[in-house]
């Protein structure tokens, strides 16, 4: 018997798929097999193409992608060592449902379709556990979010000498040690080892993190196909440039894998740096590390473990957010990337600001106590306040800031009222995209930009949990503030009130009709309550708190809503029903 032979049969034995054979039949198995391998980036098999055989992952990792209505290709499935892929279609004798690329260097086993038919006749129990594989698969390729599985193996790629690419990965291998195996592999001083021994390294740990060369290196090209995911290392000081190393002979690998962008800086944020990297990798997350804290942060959203938190709009009574960011801060709960709608955005921008909460009480008090943002009436031909007001004061708490700039991850939604959909805005001026998702429509004027006009977001989303969700961090919280109740009124009517009805003194001190802000404030969440619904039952920690006598626009009771806010949080996260998970990060 040919060594050849022995190590095809030692390789079936091997094979989940075989480990029920009889000796007999996985001889025969290994006479069928062909053994072969090939560099990360290159495509097994289109969407599409004809079924023409079946495939056994040895050592490295496919990729399936489907193709977006978009015409992105989005990642829905990696293929192990062990796994098979191409079974669905041979089962069926349909085409190819999606495209296969090889992520890293891969070596493979395959079976033709006259070897594949020759096993199922032979071994008709095989037929059930590929059946099996394939719909776990399928379930797989469901997920909400595949983006937030963590990755195996990493790449740090630095952009040139100048970047501590190696004190990084120190700091990063540290962080993901916690509760797992970690091996950090640096430039090898001679030749590359084999490929089975970067497989037993894989095998033998939990994460494996390579270290590239700055340039274009063997190395460095080698460490692009062996990884799930590139971190892209550069000094924030450092004049923009390009990745070589992406793209030597094929399109960006960013198509096929996790790709993001990691900003260094001595100190603070260097303003303006992250809008021009992401002018060279556009669409790319970005992070920002200026020490031990915020490598902690990036080692939690790229293992699924992060906290998310995001806000919904309620006017006034969104001074509650404050609250509950104070309790969450006090009680060790970790915010790594927030978002929000209205006057959630607002809060949750100060959030990712990373101000204090004695900050928050100065700023809002001086924005929204002193001020009253919604004072500046007009003649009500767009809408019942002219927005001059509401823009000064933004650009005085936030202006010269981009979304980029700010330490943790945020978002704010509009709603695009010339293409009627939900926008997320990521990037641009912050008091611009603030001031858009509280434009309430007939309330502040609308935000036009680039022959576009956007309202308030919580038309579509007062509560944008999906949003966050889509991002991948691992545990969701959300704040839900808006009024529980619906507006009530006095007396049946049809028509507008008289002025003098109108007034508070009339029926003991009270307006016996709400007023027009009040019903307008109350018609833009109107129509995405019942979504808000569904939505809650999906986060891992749900905070509503007790706001029933806080009014809407009552916009002097910061220092209530912010104390009800912390109450209700505290109380919540000490209950014996509190998550496990929120009950292990709690203090002694």
């Amino acid at each position: 018997m040919s060594d050849e032979h022995d190590q095809r049969l030692a390789l079936v034995r091997s094979l989940p798929l075989f480990s029920g054979f009889t000796a007999a039949a996985q001889a025969e198995v290994a006479e069928l097999v062909e053994w072969f391998s090939f560099p990360g980036g290159v495509t097994l098999f289109e969407a599409g193409d004809a079924a023409d055989a079946l495939y056994v992952v040895i050592n490295g990792c496919l990729g399936a992608f489907a193709r977006m209505p978009s015409g992105e290709r989005r990642l829905i499935a990696r293929i192990a060592p062990g796994e098979t892929v191409g079974e669905m279609a041979l089962l069926t004798g349909r085409p190819r449902n999606a495209a296969v690329v090889s992520l890293r260097d891969t070596e493979l086993v395959r079976f033709s379709r006259d070897a594949f038919e020759r096993l199922i006749v032979g071994h008709p129990s095989a037929m059930l556990d590929l059946a099996r594989l394939g719909v776990h698969r399928l379930e797989r390729s469901r997920e909400l979010a595949p983006s937030a599985r963590s990755p195996r193996t990493l790449a740090i790629l630095p952009q040139s000498p100048e970047v501590d690419a190696g004190g990084f990965a120190e700091g990063l291998v540290a962080e993901l040690s916690q509760g797992r195996r970690v091996a950090c592999v640096r430039p090898p001083a001679g030749e590359l080892p084999e490929t089975q021994w970067f497989h037993s390294v894989e095998e033998q740990n939990d994460c494996v993190v390579y270290v590239a060369e700055p340039g274009v290196t063997p190395w460095s090209q080698f460490c692009v196909r062996q990884a799930d995911a590139l971190l892209l290392l550069v000094q924030a000081t450092t004049p923009p440039g390009r990745f070589a190393v992406l793209n030597e002979g094929r399109e960006s690998r960013a198509t096929l894998q996790r790709a993001e962008l990691v900003l260094l800086h001595d100190g603070a944020i260097t303003r303006g740096a992250a809008r021009g990297w992401l002018a060279r990798h556009e669409g790319m997350a970005h992070h920002h590390v200026r020490g031990p804290g915020d490598i902690a942060r990036l080692a939690r959203l790229l293992t699924g473990r992060a906290v998310g938190l995001v806000l919904s709009g309620g006017a006034a009574r969104g001074f509650a957010h404050v609250g509950v960011i104070r309790a969450l801060r006090e009680h060790g709960i970790p915010i790594d990337l927030v978002g929000g709608t209205s006057i959630g955005a607002i809060v949750g921008a100060a959030a990712a600001a990373e101000w204090s909460f004695d900050e928050m009480r100065q700023r809002f008090h001086r924005t929204f106590v002193a001020a009253n943002p919604l004072g500046d009436y007009t003649l009500p031909v767009v809408s019942l306040v002219s927005g001059r007001r509401v823009n000064r004061l933004l650009e005085q708490e936030f202006g010269g800031l981009e979304i980029e700039d700010l330490p943790l991850p945020f978002f704010c939604c509009s709603t695009n009222l010339t293409q009627g959909k939900l926008v997320v805005h990521r990037t641009g001026e912050l008091w611009r995209w603030l001031r858009a998702s509280i434009a309430i429509p007939g309330v502040l004027p609308p935000v036009t930009h680039a022959g576009e006009m956007y309202v308030d977001g919580g038309l579509m989303r007062n509560l944008p949990i999906d949003v966050l969700q889509e991002m991948g961090p691992g545990r969701v919280i959300a704040v839900d503030v808006t009024p529980g109740t619906a507006l009530r009124v006095a007396q049946d009517s049809v028509e507008a009130p008289s002025v003098w009805r109108s007034l508070p003194f009339v029926g003991g001190g009270r307006s016996q009709q709400p007023g027009i802000l009040h019903i307008l404030l109350r018609s833009a969440m109107v129509n995405s309550t019942a979504a808000a619904a569904a939505l809650r039952e999906r986060v891992d920690l749900l905070f509503r708190p007790p706001l029933e006598g806080l009014d809407l626009m009552d916009w002097g009771a910061l220092e209530r809503g912010a104390e009800v806010g912390y109450r209700h949080a505290r109380e919540r996260l000490r209950a014996a029903d509190a998550p496990e998970w929120i009950q292990q990060a709690l203090p002694a």
